[in-house]
């Protein structure tokens, strides 16, 4: 069974397989991959995403992927890797510059994960905002209500039943498949109604575990 979802991972980061909201994640993923293979640059060179950003911001010009139509009165939050606003009573925009990540490719590989692993706060990326020269994504999610504070126990618990361990903190490791789940305190796992929504996840893949 673990061998069946490590594949079907495979599957979905490669754009082989679906998952919600994942068609123009997969599509972009694939196009940074593809660049990154032509233009001859490995992950770790200090002028890497920087070239990287100038291929997703050609690619964004090419398909009309910009949004400007956000509402900045209706400002939520922000943290150190994005900004919220709501969109309506139902949804919010997040917009984040992947600060988190040594590459873009990293971050929308961290949405199609949560998109898996999370489908109830399933991340739609609907554009891409630009100022002051930093590139966002925008991303629209469920908006949750909280009715009760979440329990980290029970998320602990949660994902230990899902194959992922705790190593410190409130930060996460699944051995077999090869990714790191972090940042997982309770402003970032909400509760409605006895139930866990994972609303801000960050994914980490151990690439020489998850390839193999």
């Amino acid at each position: 069974m673990l061998n069946d979802i490590k594949y079907e991972l495979q599957y979905i980061l490669s754009g082989k397989s679906e998952v919600k909201y994942g068609s123009t994640i997969q599509t972009i993923a694939s196009y940074l991959r593809r660049s990154k293979e032509t233009g001859g640059l490995a992950a770790e060179e200090k002028s890497f995403k920087s070239k990287e950003k100038l291929n997703l911001i050609n690619w964004i010009n090419a398909n009309g992927l910009w949004y400007d139509t956000i509402d900045f009165s209706l400002f939520v939050s922000e943290g150190a890797e994005q900004k919220v606003y709501l969109k309506d009573e139902n949804f919010v925009l997040k917009l984040n510059d992947s600060i988190y990540y040594e590459s873009w490719l990293d971050y929308f590989y961290n949405l199609l994960l949560n998109n898996y692993f999370f489908p109830d706060t399933a991340y739609e990326l609907i554009g891409f905002y630009m100022n002051s020269d930093i590139l966002y994504a925008v991303v629209k999610q469920r908006f949750v209500k909280v009715d009760q504070l979440t329990d980290l126990n029970e998320v602990k618990v949660f994902l230990g039943n899902n194959g992922f361990e705790s190593i410190r903190n409130n930060d996460y490791y699944n051995p077999f498949l090869g990714i790191i789940l972090e940042d997982l305190h309770d402003e970032n796992v909400l509760t409605q109604q006895g139930i866990l929504y994972f609303i801000d996840t960050v994914f980490y893949l151990k690439s020489e575990i998850f390839w193999e």
